[in-house]
Order: structure tokens, then C-alpha cells, then sequence
């Protein structure tokens, strides 16, 4: 029995160490990481210099993330790394988080009778998603790790762990502030100890990024401020606003050509990344009221409301660019996994959708202008996230209705009879009383 289950881990495992080599040699090997040379680079080089006080002032707005990994960032201090050591220690943790996440899968997967090659997708596309390359080449690996914890602080309140679901929420959010999108899904799932759970989350997200708050107060406020409430002149053509934006001179260098970019109207500044938050309450309220006082609910429905909300992040976001759909896929994936024991189609399309959107689209090959990207990523975009929402809402309001017009057809009197009779179902029986 002992040897079985080992040969039956060791298929698992295989699958996952075989990924997670593939995507590290493709998107680690190399030394263009823009947005880590430009954005984190000098922080982390002060941090492994020894000056903590300069590397508070220098960190992005992703600083707690920066934090979370530091003693991996540190440890190449052993073997005197260079640049791209340092950079290659910092996505290794953020790459160990999505393969336990995909063996974590496999293993759910096998006991509910998945088959070896259902498992192998699975773990393939959690570890070796082909999103994953642009976010390792492009210098955002944190976008793994905050997938990967949002995910599993969900699980964890499912199972009724809820301090640990909240320990897990705060690291989330403490690497990325865009996890607080996960905070409704797992109030939510939390059968008990939901204040308590909210205030350990906050005590353990304040507690990374306090040391940046405090030493680096008006560098790192100005950054939060320029990021939540502006677009800082980023306006990609993979989200809603774009057609409301007006042709302008601004000209970014693409790998193929130069392109003109829209410019964005002023008030998509002011609305597009708050509006990615606002829409979690009355969305997460909506699937609290429909969930409310149903017998059968779906077990897995609230990964599918975290997968909702992170594909509105994509498309409401100003700023999307290819890695920000990879927690959204994530977490399709988990639900997938978790809810059927065939291999995940859905998410294997979905991922194949988004690499063509992202890649082959702006490609010389196809060579769409942007306005046709655009297009293209509305049209697959918008009716994607309305069969999601549907999935997800509208079997637990037809559940939650048909009771009431059962009850209804239950209790209701029948019209009475000629001359006054009751209706034999109504009529009083006659007892023998023994008299």
C-alpha cells in the first residue's frame, strides 16, 4: 500500500519538477528583465549592500514583496551573485509557490479518480502556464506568489482553517495590494471567526509593509497614489476604455516596431483602478445573498467568484498587460481541478486564448494595429466573463427560487366544494372514541 501511494506521488512530483525546470530555464535564462532593472533593482541592491534604511526609501510599491523574499534576495550573499543571481533567487520562491499549488491539485485530483494525463495537464498548466514566461521575462514574479497565496488562504477557509486562511491573505497582500480582491471570497467561505480572521490579516499585511511605510512615508505614499488613483500615461489596448481614449503622439517601441497609443480620457485615471476594487462589493454581496438559506450550494462556487473578480481586475484595469490574467487562470485552474476529474479544457483554453491575445496578436506575423488587438481582446474578453458570472450566479438563484413555488404549490387550499363542503383532503376524519 506504502509503495503504491509513493508511485503514485512520484508521477505528480515528476510532472511538477519537469515543469517547473522548463519554465525556469525559459523565462529565467536571459538578462532583459525591464521592469525589476527600472523598478526594483536599485532597492534590492541596497538591501543586499546591507543598507536596510536606503532600500525602505528605494522600494516600489510592490515592496512588500520585496520583503517577503528578502532572506532568498540575501542568501546569494553566500556565493557572491551577481545581478542575475539575485534576480533568479527572488522568482525561485515565487516559482516554488505555483508547484506546490500544482501538486497540491494533483493530489485532490487523483483521489477523486482523475486520470494520470488529467493530473499532468493540470500540474502543466499551474507551474508551466505560458503566461508565466512573460511575467518571469518582464520582471514581475510576485504575480505568482500572490496567485498562489490568494488561493490557498481561500482553500484554507473552505476547510475551516481560518487562521490560517488569514495569515495567507495578509502575505497576499502584503506582496500585491491587488489580493485584497480575494477578502470577500473568503469572508465569505469562513463559517466562523470572520473578525478575528480580518483583524490577524491586517495585523500581517501591516506588519511587512510597516517598516516601508514608516521609513520611506512620502517616497512610497507619492508611488501608491501615482499607481491607485492615476494611469501615469499606461494605457494599454487590452481593457474596456480603450475606444474611449483619443489618438495621441505618444509612441512606445514595441519588439517589432514603434506604435502609436491612445491616450486615455482623464477620467479613466481617476476611475480605472478603483473601480477594480469597488466592484467587489456588490458583487461578492450578490453571491452572499443567492448563497443564503440554500441547501446544496456548489462546494467550489467561491473559487469561481475569486476567478470572476480577478478577470474584471484584467479588463478594468487601465494598465493590463499578459501576466495580470495569471491569477485569474490560477484560479480557474483550481476550480476546474477541484470540481471535475477530466483534464481542465476549460483552463487550457482559456490560457491558450490569452497567450494568443497577448502575443500573437501584436506579433509581425499577424501584425494587428492596436485598435484591432483591442477588438479582438473585447470580443473574446467580455462574453468570457459574462458565462463566468452566469455559471456562477444564475443555477443558485434558479436553486434558491424553486423551493418557494414548491412550497407554494404545497399549501395551497383547494377551492371548496358544492353547497359548502370542504374538499375530502380538508375534511375532518372521524375517530372511533370507543363509545
Amino acid at each position: 500500500m506504502r509503495l503504491a501511494r509513493l508511485r503514485a506521488h512520484a508521477v505528480d512530483a515528476s510532472a511538477t519538477a519537469v515543469g517547473l525546470l522548463v519554465i525556469a530555464w525559459l523565462g529565467l535564462h536571459g538578462s532583459n528583465w525591464p521592469d525589476w532593472i527600472f523598478e526594483a533593482r536599485p532597492a534590492v541592491h541596497a538591501l543586499v549592500a546591507g543598507h536596510l534604511l536606503q532600500f525602505l526609501h528605494l522600494a516600489p510599491v510592490y515592496g512588500g514583496s520585496l520583503i517577503l523574499r528578502a532572506p532568498f534576495l540575501l542568501m546569494t550573499k553566500l556565493w557572491h551573485g551577481g545581478e542575475h543571481s539575485i534576480y533568479r533567487a527572488g522568482a525561485a520562491p515565487c516559482l516554488a509557490a505555483t508547484a506546490a499549488l500544482g501538486f497540491w491539485l494533483a493530489g485532490r485530483m487523483r483521489a477523486r479518480g482523475a486520470s494520470p494525463f488529467a493530473r499532468t495537464v493540470a500540474v502543466a498548466l499551474c507551474v508551466a502556464n505560458p503566461l508565466t514566461l512573460p511575467a518571469l521575462q518582464i520582471g514581475h514574479p510576485e504575480e505568482l506568489l500572490g496567485a498562489a497565496l490568494c488561493i490557498a488562504a481561500l482553500l484554507c477557509a473552505m476547510d475551516d482553517r481560518p487562521i490560517w486562511a488569514a495569515v495567507l491573505l495578509g502575505l497576499a497582500i502584503a506582496n500585491k495590494e491587488w489580493a485584497v480582491l480575494a477578502i470577500g471570497p473568503v469572508l465569505l467561505a469562513l463559517p466562523r471567526a470572520r473578525v478575528r480572521a480580518m483583524l490577524v490579516t491586517g495585523a500581517v499585511a501591516g506588519s511587512v509593509v510597516a517598516p516601508i511605510l514608516i521609513a520611506g512615508m512620502s517616497g512610497f505614499v507619492t508611488q501608491a497614489a501615482a499607481t491607485g488613483l492615476t494611469t501615469g500615461g499606461i494605457f494599454q489596448p487590452w481593457q474596456i476604455w480603450w475606444f474611449f481614449g483619443s489618438h495621441g503622439n505618444i509612441v512606445k517601441a514595441s519588439s517589432t516596431a514603434a506604435a502609436a497609443y491612445r491616450v486615455g480620457p482623464g477620467w479613466v485615471g481617476t476611475l480605472g483602478h478603483p473601480l477594480v476594487i469597488a466592484v467587489m462589493v456588490p458583487l461578492t454581496g450578490l453571491c452572499a445573498w443567492v448563497r443564503r438559506d440554500v441547501a446544496r450550494r456548489a462546494p467550489n462556487d467561491l473559487l469561481l467568484l475569486l476567478a470572476l473578480l480577478l478577470a474584471l481586475r484584467c479588463i478594468l484595469d487601465p494598465w493590463d498587460i499578459s501576466y495580470y490574467s495569471l491569477p485569474f487562470l490560477l484560479t480557474l485552474l483550481t476550480w476546474e481541478a477541484l470540481s471535475f476529474t477530466r483534464p481542465p479544457v476549460l483552463s487550457l483554453a482559456a490560457s491558450l486564448a490569452a497567450w494568443l491575445i497577448f502575443r500573437e496578436t501584436s506579433s509581425s506575423a499577424l501584425g494587428l494595429p492596436l485598435d484591432g488587438q483591442a477588438l479582438v481582446f473585447t470580443i473574446v474578453s467580455v462574453p468570457a466573463i459574462a458565462t463566468l458570472a452566469a455559471t456562477l450566479y444564475v443555477p443558485v438563484v434558479r436553486q434558491r427560487l424553486a423551493p418557494r413555488s414548491r412550497i407554494g404549490r404545497a399549501v395551497a387550499v383547494p377551492a371548496p366544494l358544492e353547497g359548502g363542503a370542504a374538499p375530502p383532503a380538508l375534511q375532518r376524519p372521524a375517530y372511533n372514541t370507543g363509545r
